[in-house]
This record gives structure tokens, sequence and C-alpha cells, in this order.
């Protein structure tokens, strides 16, 4: 998916300073739409009629996601910042089976569910770990992944923003 591409989506809804980040698909914009669920609607629609596909889209505020940093249980700077991953969650899960996850953590995993934040750390890496693969399905709600590199660098495109 071409990120330039992608960009016009976000501007052709209406919204603005629209940034992405690398090939990944996370983009930093302003809107003066503050209602997430219909911005989400024309953002797929637009998506689905520029791509061809409907990609799962889930928005955060900028005070979510600075409270997801906030609320962050683990030293960022004190470990590998690409062993700590956030999962934004699409709502808080009503009923997480935590009690399988921990039966799936290895002795280096640690994790910790915080409202709609899910955050790992997993030094041994995610790509073999059961508690990652698995994370979603036992949280029972959509979900999506960050590493700590690209949190930090989300952070500071925003940063960005606010001081220009």
């Amino acid at each position: 998916m071409s990120m330039t591409r992608l960009q016009a989506v976000f501007t052709s809804v209406g919204c603005t300073n629209v940034r992405t980040y690398i090939q990944s698909g996370n983009v930093v914009f302003s809107s003066a739409n503050k209602n997430k669920t219909p911005l989400t609607r024309k953002l797929l629609e637009a998506t689905e009629g520029e791509f061809g596909f409907r990609p799962q889209v889930l928005l955060l505020t900028e005070a979510q996601f600075r409270e997801a940093l906030t609320n962050n249980p683990f030293d960022a700077h004190g470990k590998d910042p690409k062993t700590l991953h956030f999962y934004f969650l699409e709502e808080s899960p009503s009923q997480p089976d935590l009690a399988g996850l921990a039966k799936l953590a290895t002795k280096t995993e640690q994790f910790q569910l915080a409202g709609d934040v899910f955050y790992l750390h997993a030094p041994d890496g995610i790509g073999r770990s059961k508690l990652a693969a698995a994370a979603e399905k036992r949280l029972g709600v959509p979900a999506t992944a960050r590493n700590y590199n690209t949190i930090d660098a989300l952070r500071a495109m925003l940063e960005d923003e606010t001081t220009t």
C-alpha cells in the first residue's frame, strides 16, 4: 500500500496535516471531526475505493495515545524497545482470558492489561511467542500491536505537530 495514496485517502475525507510513519499504515493527522465512528466509516469506504479492500482501522485520539504512554507499566528505556509492545484494543475487553495468557507466557514474558491497551514485554521476541500469537483471541476484542520503537516515532511525530 502506497503511503502517498494512503495520505490522499485521509485528506479526501477531510483530515489535515496527514503524515505516515514509514511503510506501516500508521497515520498521524488532525481532524475537525471528533466523532471516531463516522470518521472510521469514511476512512474504510475511501480506503476500499482506493485500494480495493477494507483494512482494520483503529483510530486513537492524541489523548488516548498519550494515556497509553503514561500507563505503560514497563520501563521502555531500560529494555530493548523492540521487545516492548502496545496492543491497542478496539474497546476494553469485557471478559479477557488473562489466566489463559499467563499460562502461555514464557518465563521472560510479562504483560499487563490497562483498559483498552494490552502491554507485552517479550525479551525473546514475539515471532515465536505463543502469548503474542494468542493475545487478540484471548482478549476477545480486535487489536493492533506496535513495538515501542514505532510508538516512540509516533510520539515524536505528535511532538513535531504541536511545536509547529
